[in-house]
This record gives structure tokens, C-alpha cells and sequence, in this order.
């Protein structure tokens, strides 16, 4: 742009490259976001009543699967370090904890767990579940 002669800076803001780039960054965050919830693979059992699991970083789950092995959020855990784990991850960091068990995981094993939670000082454990109108595999 010239005025008089002279060249002169123009001063708008073109802000069309920086909602391009958003754009796109949201993109890759939608498709993104549901794989990152992806956790340990348990058939639940089903029941009527199920509230959602709180989304919060404030809370951990411990997986039983099939095979009976145990996981607490994605670290494999034995019944023989659950105790010192559960102290150290749970009742130390003030955490909730969740029990997600297979359905088909005998419920001897089940109630050890919880037991073994219990002697870890952990008060309240929640039981996940799943809806009967869920999505089933």
C-alpha cells in the first residue's frame, strides 16, 4: 500500500492461517481422545444399576481378567505385591479405587482382592459393571 509515495505496513491481522491450524488440530484431537481411554480387555458382568466412572485423574482401577491376572491401571500387579502396590499407588496418593473383574474370574479370587485392598487401609473400593443396554461384543 503506498501513501504519498511512500510504502507502509499494512496492520490487519490475517487470523485465517491460525483457524486453519486449529481446525485441524481439533480434528486430531476428536480422533484421537477415544484411543486413549483404551485400557485392560474384561468381559464385565451386567446389571441394572450402574453409574458412570468418574472421569477424574483422583481414582485407579485394578483389572482381574480371565486369566486371572492383575493389573492395576496398566501395570501387571501379583497377589504377592498388591498389598505394598496398593499402599504405595492408592492409600498414599488419597486415590479411589476400582475393581473390574471378568465375570468369569471366581469370586474366591475376587473377595481375596478386596480383602487384600482392605488390609492395604483402602476403605471404599467401587465395583465396575456393565448396563445390560450397553453395547455388548
Amino acid at each position: 500500500m503506498q501513501i504519498n509515495g511512500k510504502k507502509s505496513f499494512v496492520a490487519d491481522i490475517n487470523v485465517t492461517p491460525f483457524v486453519d491450524v486449529m481446525l485441524v488440530l481439533l480434528i486430531i484431537f476428536m480422533v484421537t481422545a477415544p484411543l486413549m481411554t483404551e485400557g485392560i480387555e474384561v468381559d464385565l458382568p451386567v446389571t441394572q444399576e450402574v453409574q458412570s466412572l468418574p472421569a477424574e485423574n483422583e481414582n485407579l482401577v485394578l483389572s482381574i481378567t480371565a486369566e486371572q491376572r492383575m493389573f492395576l491401571g496398566k501395570v501387571e500387579v501379583t497377589m504377592e505385591n498388591l498389598d505394598a502396590v496398593l499402599r504405595e499407588t492408592v492409600t498414599e496418593q488419597r486415590k479411589q479405587l476400582f475393581l473390574q473383574a471378568d465375570k468369569n474370574v471366581p469370586y474366591g479370587l475376587v473377595v481375596e482382592v478386596m480383602g487384600q485392598a482392605k488390609a492395604a487401609g483402602i476403605e471404599n473400593i467401587g465395583v465396575v459393571a456393565e448396563r445390560p443396554d450397553a453395547g455388548r461384543k
